[in-house]
């Protein structure tokens, strides 16, 4: 069985940083993609940043380009999400995606196969 747990959300100032982890279980995802999205209340869920094949590649969304930054450890079966320079605009259940395959799409929901619970950030201003 598969399993995606997220880690690390909370409440922060605006200015501020969090960590957010994924660990992954029943399964690796070292050579597909493991990415990171999120929902903000009555908005659809929208993509933040991807890793794939083994962290050679990343994307982010425009968004959050030059603040967050993706990682993945391999040996451990994780992702995590460094952001920095957090704003209120950036509050939203935030969740982690994996998929095995090999594909050149990554930013839509329906690309991933697995998901974590979702872990809530909120920025204050």
């Amino acid at each position: 069985q598969v399993q995606l747990v997220e880690s690390g959300g909370g409440l922060v100032q605006a200015g501020g940083s969090l960590r957010l982890s994924c660990a992954a279980s029943g399964r690796t995802f070292s050579g597909g993609r493991m990415s990171w999205f999120r929902q903000a209340p009555g908005k659809e869920r929208g993509f933040v940043a991807a890793i794939i094949r083994n962290g050679i590649i990343t994307y982010y969304a425009d968004s959050v380009k030059g603040r967050f930054t993706i990682s993945r450890d391999n040996a451990k079966n994780e992702v995590y999400l460094q952001m920095n320079s957090l704003s209120p605009e950036d509050t939203a259940v935030y969740y982690c995606a994996a998929d095995a395959r090999i594909s050149s799409s990554y930013n839509r929901p329906s690309d991933y196969e697995y998901w974590g619970q979702g872990t809530q950030v909120t920025v204050s201003s």
